[in-house]
């Protein structure tokens, strides 16, 4: 017999992380928050009264893509291209410091005696791997707070978007060396190919979609609702090219698709509809998802120490390196913190390298228990503190254009009753960017 429960989960997955996301905003925190303690909460590692099934897992990967979707959407391409040196020298930092403060940490806990690990793979590239999962970055969490804190379009906001897309790739790129020392089918060469490719791919098709599509919308007043469908459709297209036929991350493919559509004229209607629909079903789905995956093992005091100190670890290693990354491209001190700060949840992104891992003997059982600690504490602890860190700085309402925000949407003369077209080089700039 059909099982219908799923509807049941549903509903007691949007109840709850509604009443948590207003309980936490009492507090003064982002809602985003009380829709990660829910799934935590309500998941095996407390209450057990939900577990993840496949169709939650299918919701929640279509609601992180959507979220991409609409962050590329919400992104000023100029902004970001303007950052795009920048955002790899951020990117790279936040991939250097934590990797050697991950092996760091692993190296004096990974010990005969210490905590003994049940890995297929040697001391050294298991102590190596830890690093790598520190490495990781997931953006939704701070794309999502930073729509509610209304940052995303800052010149902050911009960098970090842009940063953690390269560090997507830098971490797949540090993933595929690993593992090919202890898979010998990995073929590091046609990673770094399929990567390549994707970009190359992506500047080809972006061009040629946004010409027709701009041409089809400037056509076709009427019938809004066939743009919000042909744009959903060239999201999930882009997701699954990326992931499919690259290697690539398919939120990286979504948030490049929602680039592409950003300065269209439909663009700001396209929003409004993935914002509802986002709003209403897909994250809060995705958000309580993440909780659901936690479950904790039996941990020694040893375990625990070590879930401590990779816990600081990765929040640090995140600042600093991405800190002092922003700091070498100019970047102001308040903007550096925010950065640093941005860059710091590991989310469902650590969770599948550490996954993987597993699957290849490079992470002992014993070391999964602080992996999860470490995706519980910084992916809860990013929305606290990015609330926390744009308080500080100067008030963005008090800045000379150019500043901190450059928004597109702010200075065209379309926006401002000048002109009827402002975005007729954006092809030409998504492929320089």
């Amino acid at each position: 017999m059909e099982s219908y429960k799923y509807l049941l989960d549903l509903a007691v997955i949007l109840l709850s992380t509604k009443l948590l996301g207003l309980a936490t905003r009492k507090v003064q925190m982002p809602q985003v928050v009380g829709a990660l303690l829910a799934g935590v909460i309500l998941g095996p590692a407390m209450l057990g009264i939900l577990t993840e099934t496949d169709f939650l897992h299918n919701v929640a990967e279509i609601g992180v893509i959507i979220l991409m979707f609409c962050a590329g959407l919400e992104t000023d391409i100029k902004e970001l291209k303007a950052s795009g040196k920048a955002s790899f020298v951020i990117a790279l930092c936040g991939v250097i410091v934590p990797l050697i403060g991950g092996f760091a940490a692993a190296w004096f806990f990974n010990k005969p005696g210490i905590i003994d690990s049940d890995a297929s793979s040697s001391i050294f590239l298991q102590n190596i791997f830890i690093g790598v999962i520190l490495t990781a970055t997931s953006v939704s969490i701070t794309v999502e707070t930073l729509k509610e804190l209304g940052k995303l379009k800052t010149r902050s906001g911009n960098a970090i978007l842009g940063a953690a897309i390269i560090d997507d790739v830098l971490g797949i790129v540090a993933l595929t060396i690993v593992t090919s020392l202890a898979d010998s089918s990995v073929n590091i060469a046609a990673v770094m190919l399929k990567i390549v490719g994707f970009f190359a791919f992506s500047g080809i098709v972006g061009f040629f979609f946004y010409k027709a599509y701009k041409a089809w919308t400037a056509r076709a007043d009427r019938g809004l609702r066939r743009h919000a469908i042909m744009a959903f459709v060239f999201c999930l297209v882009m997701s699954y090219i990326a992931e499919k036929f690259f290697g690539v991350a398919d939120i990286t493919g979504a948030f490049i698709a929602g680039l592409i559509i950003s300065n269209t004229s439909k663009s700001t209607f396209i929003q409004r509809k993935f914002d509802t629909l986002s709003y209403m079903l897909l994250s809060p789905v995705f958000f309580a998802s993440i909780g659901l995956k936690v479950e904790l093992p039996k941990m020694n005091l040893a375990i625990v120490e070590f879930a401590v100190i990779l816990t600081v670890v990765a929040i640090l290693t995140k600042i600093v390196g991405c800190g002092l990354g922003a700091k070498a491209c100019g970047y102001k001190n308040y903007q550096c913190k925010r950065i640093g700060v941005g860059m710091i949840s590991r989310g469902e992104v650590a969770l599948i390298v550490a996954n993987k891992g597993e699957a290849l003997g490079m992470l002992g059982s014993s070391f999964l228990g602080p992996v999860i600690i470490v995706v519980i504490i910084t992916t809860i602890i990013t929305p606290i503190l990015l609330k926390i860190i744009f308080k500080s700085g100067p008030n963005i309402s008090t800045l000379q254009k150019g500043e901190e925000v450059t928004s597109y949407y702010e200075n065209a003369p379309l926006y401002r009753g000048e002109g009827h077209d402002t975005s007729s080089q954006i092809g030409e700039d998504f492929i320089s960017f």
